[in-house]
């Protein structure tokens, strides 16, 4: 369950695995060979088994990819890794380039040669991706090749063991709807669409639709396997033998046929003459290919299962608010041990990383972390997705920041929580860049905005302080949360990119503005918090929205530059803390209760 602290990836990887790859290409008749981050499942946290790009480069983060030509590399990463990859990968080897700006589609324009032919895992990448990798290698001469199996899997030594856990039910009382009435529910919005079936890829929608759990990703309970959904809520359910038991075929039912991995090509040939409907941004190019050449009739869509599982139902919130209280209390006594061992300048980031998952542990519903903890002392704060190694490990330093964002999984809920706290005396600098993120958490926390808005309308809210004085973060705003599922979840968000999902209730998002001063400090505040009706506004002619706040741990005070806040964003702070003491202070005891009364005292 609890974090490991050594680094898998690194430099040394590259360097080792770069030649021997080349040479699997050579042996191939391939020039190339594209290698996402991604695995069959298009899952953001990859199991071992599946790091392909970890394998070839080093880098270790869950957003990348890189492309190896016979005498070129370039690795790609956006603005959360910037520090990240060029402390991982090799840059004698591997060009570092920007994921957005260009991507791999550019590179290949720029660098592969006429007549090159560069392979690619057809399993791995989207057909809306492959279509723009393979127009930007006809520009430039080239061909894409699809092979199987993937150059990398042949070559890789001691690779780790494919993910084979048990498959377990999830409790209706969690779930709040059963499986039979969600896949009546969906099946019907097929019939209506004049569909037949769709596939479904993606593991998060089979744990939703089938009210199932799983352990084959770390961090985040899915299992890994696909599914075909018909449009009279029967269901076929491809799962590794390995992974089902007796009690999984009883939980599912009659209406679920449980059949083993590879009979899923079988059955997608027998989809000849249907219409199905297949989600080009979770399933990859394979599936299309393998539908189109059985004759059946793709119906391009969003994954029926998305939007739904977004919107959670009463049973959900009402379990993501304990989950959020019975964290928030782990995260109190942590941030206490912080305000009186921590600052000693002694503790260390690995240590502080250890105390946390030793309280969240101790609420004795902890399934697992919902993430590795970002715990970042100084420096390291301002590696956005920075994670603690033996080799980085750094003191707590007095003077300093120390910025950890960390999370839980619970039956009944997914957290994820940043806290930024100073240790020692923190520079004015500090506090006025704390601020200024607090005022944008603020504004994101208080918005009313009408139905239909959607996360990158509402992004500026929270950049508008930082703005002012010449300032930004370079990542998004905020992220969907499931309810023991992913701790990244779509089709919402908020961030400076357009997105066309308008924010509904029932749907959970993180506020995390943030400031980072390369080689100094890192700043970022975050909590969750779910979509709902507003309260009505005097004299207001449309429906609105606003945002309950569900994470519950004191934000340092000793951070607040007073004069800078409103009278409004002062309210809003000492009404927070009050809910807080409120939640919280009862589950506290002794020293640490002390400390959360004055912590959460009103300003």
């Amino acid at each position: 369950m609890f974090q490991t602290y050594d680094d898998p990836g690194g430099p040394a990887l590259g360097r080792k695995h770069l030649p021997r790859l080349r040479k699997a290409l050579k042996a191939a008749g391939l020039d190339g060979f594209i290698v996402p981050h991604e695995d069959e499942w298009q899952n953001e946290y990859v199991p071992p088994a599946f790091d392909r790009l970890m394998w070839a480069t080093g880098f270790t983060g869950s957003a990348g990819a890189a492309v190896v030509l016979a005498d070129h590399a370039a690795i790609f990463t956006d603005g959360r890794y910037t520090l990240q990859v060029r402390a991982q990968v090799d840059g004698d080897l591997f060009e570092y380039r920007d994921l957005i700006d260009g991507g791999p589609t550019a590179y290949l324009r720029e660098r592969a040669k006429n007549g090159d032919k560069i392979g690619f895992d057809p399993k791995l990448h989207s057909p809306d991706s492959l279509d723009r990798l393979r127009k930007a290698a006809e520009a430039a001469g080239a061909v894409l090749v699809a092979v199987a199996p993937n150059p990398i899997d042949t070559i890789w030594d001691n690779r780790p063991p494919i993910p084979t856990a048990r498959v377990e039910p999830h409790a209706e009382s969690y779930a709040g709807e059963s499986s039979s009435s969600k896949r009546r529910r969906l099946g019907e919005a097929l019939a209506k669409d004049k569909a037949d079936a769709v596939v479904l890829t993606s593991p998060a929608s089979l744990a939703w639709l089938f009210n199932i759990r799983g352990g084959d990703v770390a961090r985040t309970p899915l299992p890994l396997g696909e599914a075909i959904l018909r449009s009279d809520g029967t269901a076929d359910l491809f799962l590794a033998d390995e992974k089902v038991s007796p009690e999984l075929r009883q939980w599912l039912g009659n209406e679920v046929a449980i059949k083993p991995s590879d009979e899923l090509p079988r059955a997608l040939s027998e989809l000849r003459t249907k219409r199905v409907q297949l989600d080009p941004a979770t399933a990859s190019a394979w599936y299309f290919e393998q539908l189109g050449n059985a004759g059946a009739e793709i119906v391009r869509g969003q994954d029926p299962v998305v939007l739904p599982r977004a919107c959670k139902n009463a049973a959900e919130i009402e379990g993501s608010r304990k989950a959020h209280a019975r964290d928030g209390a782990a995260v109190s006594r942590f941030l206490h041990w912080l305000a009186s061992e921590g600052q000693s300048g002694k503790a260390q980031e690995i240590e502080a990383c250890q105390k946390l998952e030793s309280f969240r542990a101790a609420t004795g519903a902890l399934k697992d972390l919902s993430f590795d903890s970002i715990s970042g002392a100084g420096p390291n704060g301002a590696i956005v997705h920075y994670r603690v190694t033996k080799k980085t490990n750094r003191r707590l330093a007095r003077g300093s920041l120390f910025l950890i964002d960390s999370g839980g999984q619970y039956l009944d809920g997914t957290t994820d929580i940043t806290r930024t706290v100073a240790i020692g005396r923190p520079t004015k600098e500090m506090r006025e860049r704390f601020t200024r993120v607090l005022k944008g958490h603020i504004a994101l926390s208080r918005v009313r905005f009408p139905k239909g808005t959607t996360g990158h309308q509402l992004d500026a809210l929270a950049r508008m302080s930082l703005w002012e004085a010449g300032l930004d973060y370079d990542h998004g705003t905020g992220h969907g949360v499931g309810v023991y599922l992913g701790v990244h979840e779509g089709p919402h968000r908020i961030a400076k990119f357009v997105n066309t999902q308008p924010l509904e209730p029932g749907m959970i998002v993180s506020n995390e503005p943030g400031y980072y001063k390369t080689g100094g400090y890192g700043i970022r505040i975050e909590n969750l918090q779910v979509v709902t009706p507003a309260a009505d506004i005097a004299g207001g002619e449309r429906p609105m929205l606003g945002f309950e706040t569900l994470t519950l741990a004191p934000i340092d005070r000793a951070l607040i530059v007073k004069p800078l806040l409103t009278k409004e964003e002062r309210e809003w702070l000492n009404a927070y803390h009050a809910r807080v003491w409120e939640k919280i202070g009862p589950q506290l005891e002794g020293d640490a209760k002390a400390w959360l009364e004055t912590a959460t005292a009103a300003i």
